[in-house]
């Protein structure tokens, strides 16, 4: 889509810090992280949103999960001794600005919750 960030960002229209590409996924630095390391990975199909998934989504939504766990290997936050956040927003009320389905890996220093 034209108009959608990600979108841009995947087609190397937008500049963005990408730390992996993938077959089917993208992932970079988000520009306001609330943690050391905070990436967003995202389909390069674009795909609303997790309320618009479909079962022909599975593969995109695979990759979504198996990037985000070869990113948290990368910037040396998984395993047993460490750990991260992968999150999915969904619409407004979860402050959901990009409509573009994404998920947000978060780690880096223990992490809270409720989130922050």
């Amino acid at each position: 889509m034209i108009d959608c960030l990600f979108c841009q960002i995947v087609a190397g229209d937008v500049p963005a810090d990408v730390v992996r590409r993938s077959e089917l996924s993208v992932a970079f630095r988000d520009i306001n992280p609330v943690a050391p390391v905070h990436v967003l990975v995202v389909p390069k199909r674009h795909i609303a949103n997790a309320s618009t998934l479909e079962p022909t989504d599975a593969g995109d939504v695979a990759d979504l999960f198996a990037t985000g766990r070869e990113v948290a290997r990368d910037e040396g936050i998984a395993g047993a001794e460490r750990g991260y956040r992968l999150v999915l927003n969904v619409g407004a009320d979860a402050l959901n600005s990009v409509s573009h389905l994404h998920v947000h890996l978060i780690g880096g220093r223990p992490l809270t919750w409720p989130p922050g």
